[in-house]
């Protein structure tokens, strides 16, 4: 099952406070702990994506029900949400609708920008915190792994793949309008989170070449040195935000990196250091709309940070123009059509097998005890010819018969499991063999048209 909060169905402010309080290990943790009907979680926390992926145990009365209820409180309490927002929220997925929903995620489908690229990598990390955390099942990790492998299958059979499209690129795209020469432009980028190498990248597809990058959690520096730019101290943040004509924010901070007053006193701070004639200059930069990058005349702030990682009060300043994430969503570009239908075939497909193998798995247990009583039988014939039989040929025949009488009820097992038929070929076990094998409840896949 899954419970999807995202930028199709949840407002960007309850997205950012969902995001502004995620403690992945505490939150799995208040999920899988709330009831038992909940046997493990992996939380997909992303920019304008927040996904619990959960392991229902259906032996558990009224399990999905308990399950979204007991999920919906514990992120609810943890977040300081109410509980009647996310409930009117979620899009609320269960088994092969599951699968499809988070292949489609893993291969940007369902992305802001479609086939972003950096989502895969997001909700493989999802995975690694669940491990962590240990809160992940052995379903949830052949989900998650399937995930992964079908978002590398679309990628590389696919335009999408191969666009290289992603926030980061949109943002610059858009901004391209008001940057009229890339090579010129002086880059701050204030953190080293997930956006900071992919934004650095598409800086330098630019023609960018002066670039510093701050942070404020300390790896700026080995940010810096690993990436060939300057690094930013506290000393020197004034000056740099000042003297930018891009500021780039990506950090997970949970509070404002840059505000109106950070921005104007750092202007001034710059204007005195040079001249004071510069001063009232720095404080009424040009209202100009559209005038060409020049750290005189224009600033641009680019804030790819969820929460936000910069005071909407800043686009009030002179001279400055905020762009967010919510100003990108709504200036996404429309789809490639024909490579997204291409795509989502693959994720269907991709979702219908995987549906498939785990009802075969699931019926595993009733083909061993099947072929384990069949081996019993067959071994106490071998013993009754063995005296008679002193080169094995009675023996090898025996071996070969049972092996023919088992190949049907074995390639039968998978045919029910495919079609939802668990009980039927469990009662035939029973009633011809007297074999009683217990199958989870929650094996047989949903029926779905293909």
């Amino acid at each position: 099952m899954s419970l999807t909060a995202s930028h199709k169905n949840a407002s960007f402010d309850l997205l950012e406070q969902l995001s502004s309080q995620v403690d992945v290990t505490s939150m799995l943790a208040r999920v899988t702990d709330a009831t038992a009907a909940v046997k493990g979680g992996i939380l997909v926390s992303t920019c304008n994506r927040f996904e619990l992926y959960v392991d229902v145990d259906d032996q558990h009365p009224d399990a999905l029900a308990d399950a979204v209820e007991a999920a919906t409180d514990a992120i609810a309490e943890q977040c300081e949400v109410p509980a009647e927002a996310l409930s009117s929220t979620w899009h609320v997925t269960t088994k092969q609708d599951t699968a499809e929903h988070l292949f489609s995620v893993a291969s940007g489908l369902e992305s802001v920008v479609v086939g972003e690229g950096e989502i895969a990598g997001q909700v493989r990390r999802s995975l690694e915190h669940a491990r962590g955390a240990g809160t992940t099942t052995s379903d949830l990790e052949r989900l998650f792994q399937h995930a992964s492998t079908t978002s590398r299958g679309v990628k590389n059979r696919t335009p999408l793949g191969q666009a290289g499209r992603s926030i980061v690129r949109l943002s610059l795209e858009l901004a391209a309008s008001r940057v009229t020469d890339w090579s010129t432009a002086r880059v701050l980028l204030v953190g080293t989170g997930a956006y900071a190498g992919a934004s650095l990248a598409a800086l330098r597809d630019r023609g960018v070449t002066d670039v510093s990058v701050y942070s404020g959690s300390g790896r700026g520096a080995e940010f810096a040195a690993s990436h060939s730019i300057r690094h930013v101290d506290p000393d020197g943040l004034h000056t740099a935000i000042a003297s930018s004509d891009v500021i780039i924010t990506c950090t997970v901070s949970e509070d404002y990196v840059l505000n109106a007053e950070l921005l104007q006193r750092a202007r001034i701070e710059f204007a005195l250091s040079h001249s004071q004639a510069h001063v009232h200059e720095a404080l009424h930069r040009d209202e100009t709309p559209g005038c060409p990058v020049n750290h005189d005349a224009y600033q641009l702030v680019i804030d790819l940070g969820l929460p936000r990682n910069v005071d909407p009060d800043v686009g009030d300043v002179y001279g400055v123009e905020l762009l967010d994430l919510e100003t990108i969503r709504i200036h996404a570009p429309l789809e490639e059509l024909q490579a997204t239908d291409t795509a989502r075939t693959i994720v269907r497909a991709a979702a219908r097998n995987f549906t498939r193998a785990a009802a075969e798995e699931s019926l595993s247990p009733a083909v061993v005890a099947l072929r384990r009583r069949a081996h019993v039988v067959l071994n106490e014939e071998i013993a009754r010819v063995q005296r008679g039989d002193p080169d094995g040929t009675a023996a090898a025949a025996l071996r070969h018969m049972m092996g023919r009488l088992l190949h049907k009820p074995t390639s039968r097992a998978r045919e029910f499991a495919r079609s939802g038929e668990h009980d039927r070929y469990l009662d035939a076990l029973s009633v011809l063999f007297d074999l009683d094998v217990d199958i989870p409840s929650d094996a047989a896949p949903e029926q779905t048209s293909a």
